[in-house]
């Protein structure tokens, strides 16, 4: 559970941007939306793999 504490002064608009961040940061809605549906071990590798040749390609392209 997300806690923000308002600290003496804070505006709301300020503390909701930490909620906002935090949120994103530890990845509560990427986390319901994976476990809505099984996905097979060996997929889930083989699309890790597809996104670190991917990366790898990006940086590689920046060097060149």
């Amino acid at each position: 559970m997300l806690k923000i504490i308002v600290k003496d002064g804070e505006s709301i608009e300020r503390a909701l941007k930490r909620y906002k961040r935090k949120h994103r940061n530890i990845k509560v809605m990427q986390n319901l939306r994976e476990g809505q549906f099984f996905t097979k071990p060996s997929v889930k590798r083989r699309r890790e793999i597809q996104k670190a040749e991917y990366i790898q390609n990006l940086r590689d392209q920046e060097d060149v």
